[in-house]
């Protein structure tokens, strides 16, 4: 019988008792870890033996998890990435959605927490947007000069790529699943991210900034992610007003 491999998960921490209890728990769980108290060798480690998923912590000595997160997004890696931080406010919690973190746990956390959360980020990456039905994996969806080919979770604007992190398509493929039909943040976060995640209101909010920013010419003036005052959000595939 087939034994699938087991998943590669990077760790990124300065707290050597995080990353030993970390390394330890996720092992008794299947996975295989490596953790550094830096990032001076990811980039290294990512193009050696890439792993799966990145557990990146927000304070960092030298390069911090944001700078890093961002540099990754910026040169197109789509790599998933769990964001960890001490700090519990939500404005780090969206900088980091607003960095391209796939999610964000705040310390402490309980081991199982984490451990569903990884499984969570790495079943979107591997099947993203699955409950956005009726699209299709080899669907090919246009609006406006833009073209969304769902098998190979490419985005092309006059056949120009534009780099979409995992959340990101997620979200615009739920979107183009549900043309001129009005979403709650709620419904969206279900069904971008599955029930098993409960996220808090405003991530939604970050997620479809993003989102504007990639496909409006004035994203302060949204034509094709157009609000709900009061309740959340419709897409608009030919950008006029609902």
């Amino acid at each position: 019988m087939h034994t699938a491999a087991p998943k590669k998960i990077l760790l990124i921490d300065d707290d050597p008792r995080l990353r030993d209890l970390v390394q330890r728990y996720l092992h008794e769980q299947g996975f295989l870890v490596d953790a550094f108290e830096d990032a001076s060798r990811l980039e290294a480690r990512l193009q050696r033996n890439r792993p799966q998923l990145v557990l990146l912590d927000l304070m960092l000595p030298g390069e911090d998890g944001l700078a890093v997160c961002r540099k990754l997004r910026a040169t197109g890696d789509n790599i998933p990435i769990i964001m960890l931080t001490a700090r519990g406010d939500d404005i780090d919690r969206i900088i980091g959605l607003e960095m391209g973190a796939d999610d964000y746990l705040p310390k402490p956390f309980n081991p199982r927490e984490l451990l569903a959360r990884i499984n969570a980020v790495l079943r979107r990456h591997k099947e993203p947007s699955a409950l956005a039905a009726p699209l299709t994996e080899g669907e090919v969806f246009e609006f406006g000069p833009f073209t969304l080919e769902i098998a190979n979770r490419k985005l092309m604007r006059n056949g120009e790529s534009i780099p979409l992190t995992n959340a990101e398509f997620a979200l615009l493929r739920v979107f183009a699943a549900h043309p001129r039909s009005p979403l709650s943040r709620e419904r969206l976060m279900e069904l971008a991210r599955g029930r098993e995640h409960e996220a808090f209101d405003r991530s939604i909010d970050v997620q479809v900034s993003r989102l504007r920013k990639l496909i409006e010419d004035n994203s302060a003036e949204p034509r094709y992610l157009q609000t709900v005052w009061g309740f959340g959000y419709v897409f608009v595939p030919d950008g006029s007003e609902r």
